[in-house]
């Protein structure tokens, strides 16, 4: 159990058979009744964002979550195959509990499953991924300085914004937080 002034963002918490993931809580004492905390949780199951309050010091479970060390294999359909590194054994995992990290996982790149049990609960990509450009206009030598940037394809088929230098072929390294270009590869 754990009590609601314990509340922090990322920490996980079961509540009604569901298990939530903190985005955003705030405390809030007015001046007259008791104090509360007003929460923002995104359910890790549907991926869908409740707003709930909490009376202050409300005790609720805390849902604990394992994170496997696994191995992108393969896609077939909507459906990624991953291999535990540590007993080699292989798990298919469905498009919407990767979201919209799909567009960044290549074969063989290493990821966190994070597991409820035996469940699979969703993915923590790697903060930064290094793909190839597939299909870019011809860049501009020596244009750094305007900051004018053009759309280019990656080899996931990912569609993002990089610098009028980037050409096909090159890699670049990507955030996947933003979905932003960062420097070449």
């Amino acid at each position: 159990m754990i009590s609601t002034s314990d509340f922090h963002n990322g920490i996980t918490i079961e509540m009604q058979g569901e298990i939530y993931s903190v985005l955003e809580f705030q405390h809030v004492k007015p001046g007259k009744g008791a104090a509360f905390v007003r929460s923002k949780l995104k359910n890790l199951r549907s991926g869908s964002i409740i707003e709930h309050t909490f009376r202050a010091g409300e005790k609720v479970a805390k849902a604990h979550l394992e994170r496997k060390e696994m191995e992108y294999l393969y896609r077939e359909d909507d459906l990624f195959h991953m291999m535990d590194l540590e007993t080699y054994e292989q798990i298919t995992i469905a498009s919407e509990k990767i979201g919209s990290g799909v567009k960044f996982l290549k074969e063989n790149d290493h990821l966190n499953v994070l597991m409820h049990g035996e469940e699979v609960v969703g993915v923590d990509l790697p903060v930064t991924v290094i793909l190839k450009v597939t299909d870019t206009e011809p860049g501009l030598k020596g244009d750094t300085a305007s900051g004018a940037t053009k759309s280019a394809t990656m080899e996931t088929g990912l569609v993002i914004q990089v610098p009028l230098f980037i050409n096909n072929g090159d890699l670049i390294k990507i955030d996947t937080r933003s979905g932003n270009y960062i420097e070449r590869a």
